[in-house]
């Protein structure tokens, strides 16, 4: 009876010695990814569109000996794991933004090597149908000031979406502001462009004087606008609602005039029809100003 108490006292102890006993896994070499490469070609680039055609698309090429996947960071604050090193991404911010591209190769145990990249993408802001076709006519269409309605200029505090301080009454403005031409225009891409012909001369507000290299008050000025600028088309900024605006705004380079100048560049759609626009601008002076204009 001893001896068999023994017996299992042993075996019970020799089974808990090897149950206790720790497993030895072996990873193998650690090996970090070498001659680690990346390409990005973006869509559409050429001489005359060295920053892309306006799709956003990025294809990015990844070459590396001993990695068995990738982390991207594509630096708009969107990142992926790849298990390949070849991947198309679409940028969505419009205008032309300049992006770092960062990749981690990974190897085995966790091995890390890493590699940056600077890349400029122009991605074109997808404009709504209805305002390339109103704005246009499907191809290319004249605008004057809307000189017989009230408020065709006006100006108002930069926090409100009407002419608070003042509303021009029908025929009231100096000569200059009603015999410009405003001609926007579309494209095969669908961008569309913007020339004026401003008979030689453009009002100026008297704040804005300076900005187009002039002097002096509200008036009539000399000042050159030649050329048709392309615009560039994003999501209003201005904090507006649809009970007031479109949403819709856009920027035109250069002095970024159109019609009278203010020394602002950038003009929200508060409303369009096939006929009709209501812009609202904010000038040098930091007011909004308002014109009303219409099909010629």
């Amino acid at each position: 009876m001893k001896i068999r108490i023994s017996i299992t006292t042993f075996l019970f102890m020799l089974m808990a010695f090897i149950s206790c006993k720790k497993e030895i896994y072996s990873f193998g070499s650690l090996q970090a990814p070498s001659g680690l490469g990346l390409n990005a070609v973006v869509s559409g680039a050429d001489s005359n569109n060295p920053n892309g055609s306006g799709s956003g698309e990025v294809t990015i090429s990844i070459t590396a000996a001993n990695a068995i996947k990738y982390k991207i960071d594509f630096g708009d604050g969107t990142s992926q794991i790849v298990p390949t090193g070849n991947v198309v991404y679409k940028y969505s911010t419009p205008g032309t933004n300049v992006y770092t591209i960062t990749v981690n190769a990974i190897g085995t145990g966790g091995s890390i090597s890493t590699i940056t990249k600077e890349v400029t993408v122009f991605t074109a802001f997808t404009i709504p149908t209805d305002i390339v076709q109103d704005l246009t006519n499907g191809s290319s269409q004249v605008w004057i000031t809307d000189a017989g309605a009230v408020g065709h200029v006006g100006v108002g505090p930069a926090g409100t979406f009407s002419p608070d301080y003042y509303a021009a009454t029908p025929n009231s403005r100096a000569a200059c502001q009603y015999d410009d031409e405003i001609t926007f225009s579309k494209d095969a891409n669908g961008n569309i462009s913007m020339s004026i012909n401003n008979m030689g001369q453009s009002f100026l507000i008297a704040a804005s004087t300076s900005f187009y290299g002039q002097s002096g008050g509200d008036g009539c000025y000399t000042v050159t606008l030649s050329g048709a600028k392309q615009l560039t088309f994003m999501n209003a900024t201005s904090g507006s609602t649809s009970a007031v605006s479109t949403g819709i705004q856009f920027m035109v380079p250069g002095n970024g005039l159109i019609n009278f100048g203010t020394g602002g560049n950038t003009y929200e759609i508060l409303a369009i029809t096939p006929t009709t626009l209501y812009l609202r601008n904010i000038g040098i002076d930091g007011n909004a100003w308002y014109q009303k204009l219409k099909v010629k």
